[in-house]
């Protein structure tokens, strides 16, 4: 089957409430405490296991097979912190943090502020926003990959013979991991938290322990150790800063699970707990590399004494599922999103929890992503090998929402041109030079994720390209809706009780549904409503906002129900709320007409044949509008018709 949506992609009301810009709010109940330990349990997953591979990597990419010296090892130590302070909290903690629309963040949050900024529903805002959001499905494969595959390769150091068995036991732990996603976001977040803690704990205090080893490394707080490396090392600086970006990835999932935990949980968990613990722990390798070159290999693991070393390889298993965890419940709102935002077809949605509905499981989504991480696995075979494939979607995502970001300030902060670029622009530049050092590593990995978002961007596209093909094309041949009232007054058909309800995506014609009711059945019911559910650019629509109704003439309402693009409609529960404006709504006197449309594609369309084809198969693989809205099914009589696109 076809489309049933009764959403009209990229055709929802503009004149949407503004946001609260200045600070976002805490949706999760619970107290301060208990959201900033959720947080650290689903939110800094990524960024907190960075420390496995991160400065490994740069200092194999600084010395390029020669032997380390001490600008190399203090060159990168400060790009790395000074990442941190840049990247992750000025650019997400400081200024993007504060750019929620109702408490809810990440890239698509952005599409909807910018849209709303210039007032523009499509072009290079949408464009930016379907480029984010396939780039960050990108990462949300490679991470759960590089992450565990980069603790269960310190098995290597208990017992060589081990290494055989690295790629298996990876798999089987990611396995389970996407298992228990139907369990929900919560569960995790209770579960993961504790153990996150430990896991911060843990590597503060192994890297404190060898800080001593060498001292000087203290300076490397100087930035000018950053500059000088550049200048020193001009041929292998690009290859250093692919490596560097590596201690940043994850930062993107501090704005996209904004709406789980609040912005206050999060800012204070990273400013309190992740980033000093990071930044000793990092500290620490340096300053133990440079005592002992030969550590150089597996740092992270060469911290702690030879009987911790199977407890630590335990734990980093653990906070490397925990990094997984992070970017899947990332990928689960921004499907959500990207439904409600009319960029995907609708996917089935289920709830986790009875008291929050940010807290989703996607099972179509679950599975693509566990299928994309094990080819991934056996493809690569190693975080060495992905670490090349890591960072391209990344930064390509990050460097969109800075590109977002100034237009949510210049336009929805209404700050003043110069200013606003005078402080993004800094950051901008950072993360498009980060982008262009991960662009080296294309023909070694980096094509990977280039691969899957363009996919993602291909699908999004095409779907939203048909979506308006379809829309303008039947919108040419139906019937205006105040036209068939006045005729339906004039010359009126045999009537039947109860009441109708028809979904359409445009409210100012009849649906095809109505017609078809009309032509072939021959009837008319006592009350006979036209739905429109629409998707507003806020993450949720408060009840009262929530129905609007107008009387078009003899037993004919006309009903728009508006949904944020975080909520899941609820059509029944929805015209409930009409019984308060003096409607009254039956559920078992009702039936709900809905139109089946078998697409085909047109000999004259306006997209290729191949785009037609991938429409049409979007289309088809929709879950059930029954479903979707919530709809009673024996409540329910499709029609079928035949479009082409």
């Amino acid at each position: 089957m076809a489309e049933q949506q009764a959403v009209a992609p990229g055709h929802a009301d503009s004149a949407a409430p503004e946001a609260t810009l200045p600070e976002a709010h805490a949706h999760t109940p619970g107290g301060f405490w208990t959201l900033m330990l959720g947080a650290i349990g689903v939110v800094f997953g990524d960024i907190g296991t960075s420390p496995l591979y991160a400065f490994k990597e740069s200092v194999a990419a600084a010395s390029a097979g020669e032997p380390l010296t001490r600008d190399v090892i203090l060159g990168v130590l400060s790009l790395i912190l000074w990442s941190l302070v840049l990247v992750v909290t000025i650019k997400y903690v400081v200024i993007l943090l504060r750019a929620d629309n109702k408490g809810e963040g990440g890239t698509l949050t952005l599409v909807a502020l910018a849209q709303r900024a210039v007032r523009h529903r499509g072009g290079l805002v949408l464009a930016l926003g379907i480029m984010g959001a396939g780039l960050f499905y990108g990462d949300a494969v490679l991470t759960p990959a590089i992450s565990v595959l980069s603790a269960v390769e310190g098995l290597k150091l208990v017992a060589p013979d081990l290494e055989s068995y690295v790629v298996p036991i990876t798999l089987g732990i990611l396995a389970a991991l996407f298992i228990v996603q139907s369990r929900g976001t919560g569960k995790v977040a209770s579960f993961f938290g504790p153990i996150m803690l430990v896991w911060f704990a843990a590597l503060a205090i192994a890297g404190a322990m060898h800080i001593a080893d060498d001292p000087t490394v203290l300076t490397a707080i100087n930035p000018l150790h950053s500059i000088s490396f550049f200048i020193n090392h001009p041929a292998v600086s690009l290859a250093v800063l692919g490596a560097v970006c590596l201690s940043v990835t994850g930062a993107e999932a501090l704005y996209a699970d904004l709406g789980h935990f609040g912005a206050k949980p999060i800012r204070s968990a990273w400013l309190y707990l992740v980033f000093p613990a990071l930044v000793i722990n990092y500290f620490g390798q340096g300053a133990m590399v440079l005592a002992h070159p030969e550590t150089a290999e597996s740092p992270l693991f060469h911290l702690v004494p030879e009987w911790a070393l199977v407890p630590m390889i335990i734990l980093a298993t653990l906070a490397t599922i925990i990094a997984s965890q992070a970017v899947i419940t990332g990928a689960f709102s921004l499907t959500r999103q990207a439904i409600q935002l009319g960029l995907l077809p609708r996917f089935e949605i289920r709830f986790t929890s009875e008291t929050h509905q940010g807290q989703i499981y996607l099972p179509r989504v679950n599975w693509m992503l566990l299928f994309g991480v094990i080819v991934l696995v056996l493809i690569f075979g190693s975080s060495s090998n992905l670490s090349h494939a890591y960072g391209v979607s990344v930064f390509g995502s990050m460097s969109v929402d800075a590109i977002l970001a100034i237009i949510v300030i210049w336009k929805g902060w209404r700050w003043s041109p110069g200013l606003t670029l005078a402080m993004m622009l800094p950051f901008l530049f950072i993360d498009l030079a980060f982008f262009g050092a991960n662009l080296l590593k294309l023909f070694t990995g980096g094509y990977v994720p280039i691969i899957l978002a363009s996919v993602l961007i291909v699908t999004m596209w095409t779907w939203v390209k048909g979506t308006n093909i379809l829309f303008e094309k039947t919108r040419k041949i139906d019937v205006p809706l105040l036209e068939l009232v006045q005729m339906l007054e004039k010359s009126p058909p045999h009537r039947v009780k109860g009441t109708a309800v028809f979904l359409t995506s445009d409210p100012d014609t009849a649906p095809a549904a109505l017609l078809h009711n009309l032509k072939h059945n021959k009837v008319l019911h006592e009350k006979n409503v036209i739905l429109t559910v629409r998707s507003e650019d806020i993450p949720r629509v408060e009840d009262e906002d929530r129905v609007a109704i107008e009387h078009v003439g003899d037993s004919f309402w006309r009903i728009r129900l508006s949904y944020g693009y975080m909520e899941t409609p609820n059509i029944p529960r929805g015209l409930a709320i009409l019984r308060k404006q003096g409607f009254k709504f039956d559920i078992m006197a009702t039936s709900f007409f809905l139109s089946r449309r078998s697409i085909r594609p047109a000999s004259q369309s306006g997209m290729p044949l191949w785009q037609d084809k991938v429409f049409i198969s979007l289309a088809k693989s929709a879950s059930d509008a029954t479903d979707f809205f919530q709809i009673p099914t024996g409540r329910v009589v499709e029609v079928g018709t035949q479009v082409t696109v």
